[in-house]
C-alpha cells in the first residue's frame, strides 16, 4: 500500500507543523506496527482532552496502535466522548450524527471499493455504547445483516458519560450514577451474542487490561472484515468520572470485574473467518 497520501507536498514543507513532519517521518504509516511497538514511534494520538484515567482513551490508543494499514484506514465515529479525540488523530476520520455511523460506514466502504477496486481500504467504526447499542442499534444491526465489510468497535464505558452520567443499555444492573440515583433496573445488554446472531463473522470482547489480546482481536476484526464480512469488538472502557473511581484505578476496576465474573473475555470466529485467518498465516510464513 502507498504512503503517498500522508506525504507533504513540497510547496507546504516550510509551513507544516513540526509534529506533523515527525508523524510522516517516524509514524506508523506503511510499517505494520503492533501494540507491542507502542512507544517506539510517533503515534497517531499522543495527547487528548478526555478525563484523567479515562478507559476510553486508553482503549483508543491501543486500537490505533493495532491498525494493519493506518494509511489506508478511515475511522467512522459518532457523538460521544471519543468525538473529542478524533480531531487530534493523524488519520482519516469522519464524525457523524448520533447513531448513524454504521450506515455511513457502509456507504464509505462501498464507495472506496468502487473507486479503488485493486486496493485494500479499511473502514472501521469506533463509537461508544450509546451510539452502538442504544441510539444506533438499528443501523448497526442492519449493517451486520447485510454482511457489510466493515469492523465495528464499541468503546464500552457503560454510560452516557459526557452528558452528566445517564445509564445506557450497556450499564450494569444496579449501577448508580448522577442521573440514575436509584440504580439501573435491568441487565446489561449482551451485544456480543446479538452480533453473532446477526451474522458477524468475528465477535470479540476484551479490555485494555490485556493490551496484547486487545491488539490481536482488533487486528483480526479488521483483516476479516476485508474479505469475509462484518466484525464486532467490544472494549470495556470504564469511566472514572461518572463511576467515582480514582483515575489511577481504571485497570484495577477492570480486573476486579473479571475476578468477580462481571466481565469475561470472549472470542467467536466463524468457519469462513477461521479459514481466511489460516490462509493469511500460511501466506505470512512463506513470505
Amino acid at each position: 500500500m502507498s504512503t503517498r497520501i500522508v506525504s507533504i507536498s513540497p510547496a507546504f514543507e516550510d509551513v507544516m507543523p513540526q509534529e506533523y513532519k515527525e508523524l510522516v517521518e517516524n509514524g506508523p504509516y506503511g510499517k505494520d506496527y503492533k501494540v507491542t511497538d507502542l512507544g517506539k514511534y510517533k503515534e497517531l494520538i499522543e495527547e487528548h482532552p478526555l478525563c484523567a484515567g479515562c478507559g476510553l482513551a486508553l482503549s483508543l490508543r491501543l486500537v490505533l496502535g493495532s491498525l494493519p494499514s493506518p494509511e489506508d484506514t478511515v475511522i467512522v465515529g459518532s457523538t460521544g466522548c471519543s468525538a473529542l479525540v478524533f480531531p487530534q488523530v493523524g488519520l482519516h476520520n469522519v464524525h457523524l450524527l448520533f447513531g448513524n455511523q454504521n450506515a455511513v460506514a457502509s456507504g464509505i466502504k462501498r464507495a472506496l471499493s468502487l473507486r479503488f477496486p485493486d486496493q485494500v481500504k479499511d473502514v472501521v467504526v469506533v463509537a461508544g455504547d450509546g451510539a452502538t447499542a442504544d441510539i444506533g442499534l438499528d443501523m448497526v444491526m442492519q449493517s451486520w445483516f447485510r454482511r457489510e465489510k466493515i469492523a465495528t468497535i464499541m468503546l464500552d464505558n457503560e454510560a452516557y458519560a459526557n452528558t452528566g452520567g445517564q445509564e445506557s443499555g450497556m450499564s450494569m444492573e444496579g449501577t448508580v450514577m448522577n442521573m440514575v440515583p436509584k440504580g439501573k433496573v435491568f441487565p446489561k445488554a449482551d451485544l456480543p451474542r446479538v452480533a453473532e446472531a446477526s451474522g458477524c463473522a468475528y465477535v470479540a470482547a476484551t479490555s485494555p487490561s490485556r493490551p496484547g489480546k486487545l491488539g490481536k482481536m482488533v487486528r483480526r476484526a479488521i483483516l476479516i472484515a476485508r474479505e469475509v464480512g462484518s466484525t464486532y469488538v467490544q472494549l470495556l472502557s470504564p469511566c472514572p468520572t461518572n463511576f467515582k473511581t480514582k483515575p489511577s484505578d481504571t485497570l484495577v476496576s477492570i480486573k476486579t470485574r473479571e475476578k468477580e465474573k462481571h466481565f469475561k473475555q470472549s472470542e467467536y470466529i466463524s468457519d469462513d473467518a477461521r479459514s481466511y485467518l489460516s490462509a493469511l498465516e500460511e501466506a505470512s510464513r512463506h513470505g
